[in-house]
């Protein structure tokens, strides 16, 4: 089986496939993905030495060469099955099928950076275009269930819903008298203080800039509280340092730390009593997920996949996008009730476990497999 993806590096595509692969039975497919850029050292997370990695170096723009290069790579493997994932490399179904690949399968995992909800005229057109060359299709989520089946025209027997899983051993709750502040700068945050956490690529879709701003609304929504509370924004991109600035300027400094990427996360979350994600688009955000298996409550802009995962009023709450004042709402009301708080946590973790483990979405993608082998078995 052959998996084409625009690039390896941190993200929750790639984790997910990472998590995918290293979970599968050894016996069900031999696996090599194929990166029309290139991979980064985020491939170690890889634990097999079955999987085969190939780099193509596409170039920035239209890159007519790199189907070449893909095609070639294809004749040469001969895969039973060739999956993409999201729009970046949607035209190597094209390629693929020239190659004489008969089962093909796409991944939608979320929306494309320039283009938030689909309706970007070309974006339609060219899924619309390839649409008959996919086996079967994979969404994470019901909005782009919806989308695919409303807007693309995807046939709904060709449309298969599989959520990510969260390693629920990795992500866990901070055992019994653990220092769970410890990750945490020295002095940064007292036992008394409430942390806000929140783990994402600095970009504008991710909005953290709208988080920071929420932040600083709480200091006249709670202010008697506002003293005590800290934000940890975790992530590196292009808004960190535009982020900083605007709490640096605002006087809160010593209450905020942007550290840029870590590769400590699961410990970073425990180390704090609420998580955010302010995004004004998502699929199915990896990130609720890790936050949902520490035993953390979550509020969330109320966008794509995420409602598939928060429940209001259970795991956390939902908000509108692109709104701080709703954001600090939220946030202030879960903060000040810590009974809430704990008992939101309770039941994400329970949730977590029971509905998005590793297990039942390997399950997920191997009878999608199986389904499109015999559908195509049965064409022929």
């Amino acid at each position: 089986m052959v998996h084409v993806i625009h690039r390896l590096d941190v993200g929750g595509m790639e984790n997910g496939l990472v998590n995918l692969l290293n979970r599968m039975p050894t016996e069900a497919y031999r696996h090599a993905i194929i990166c029309m850029t290139d991979y980064t050292d985020f491939s170690q997370r890889l634990q097999r030495d079955d999987v085969h990695l190939y780099s193509l170096h596409k170039r920035e723009g239209k890159d007519l060469g790199v189907h070449l290069g893909l095609w070639r790579l294809l004749r040469q493997l001969r895969p039973a099955i060739v999956h993409t994932r999201n729009l970046a490399t949607l035209e190597a179904q094209v390629t693929a099928a020239a190659a004489g690949i008969q089962v093909r399968v796409h991944g939608e995992h979320g929306w494309d950076v320039g283009d938030t909800d689909g309706s970007n005229p070309r974006n339609r057109r060219l899924r619309r275009w390839v649409r008959p060359l996919v086996s079967q299709y994979i969404a994470l989520s019901r909005h782009q269930m919806g989308y695919l089946e409303e807007q693309i025209g995807v046939a709904h027997a060709r449309l298969n819903q599989v959520c990510n899983g969260v390693d629920t051993a990795r992500f866990r709750p901070s055992p019994a008298g653990a220092d769970r502040r410890a990750p945490l700068p020295a002095g940064f945050a007292a036992a008394d203080t409430l942390t806000i956490g929140a783990v994402m690529r600095m970009q504008p879709v991710k909005a953290p800039l709208e988080l920071a701003r929420a932040f600083l609304l709480l200091r006249d929504s709670v202010p008697a509280m506002f003293p005590r509370l800290r934000l940890v924004l975790v992530g590196d991109g292009p808004l960190r340092q535009t982020a900083t600035e605007i709490l640096t300027a605002a006087g809160v400094a010593e209450q905020v730390w942007l550290p840029g990427a870590r590769d400590d996360v699961p410990e970073l979350m425990r180390a704090v009593d609420l998580f955010v994600v302010p995004s004004l688009a998502e699929g199915i955000c990896n990130t609720i997920l890790e936050a949902m298996a520490t035993g953390l409550p979550v509020i969330a802009t109320d966008v794509g996949g995420n409602p598939d995962l928060v429940q209001p009023g259970a795991t956390g709450n939902l908000v509108p996008a692109g709104k701080p004042e709703a954001l600090t709402e939220a946030m202030a009301g879960v903060l000040s009730d810590d009974a809430q708080r704990q008992r939101m946590g309770r039941a994400a973790r329970a949730r977590a476990e029971r509905e998005f483990s590793l297990e039942a979405m390997v399950q997920g993608y191997l009878q999608v497999y199986y389904k499109a082998l015999g559908s195509a078995a049965g064409a022929s």
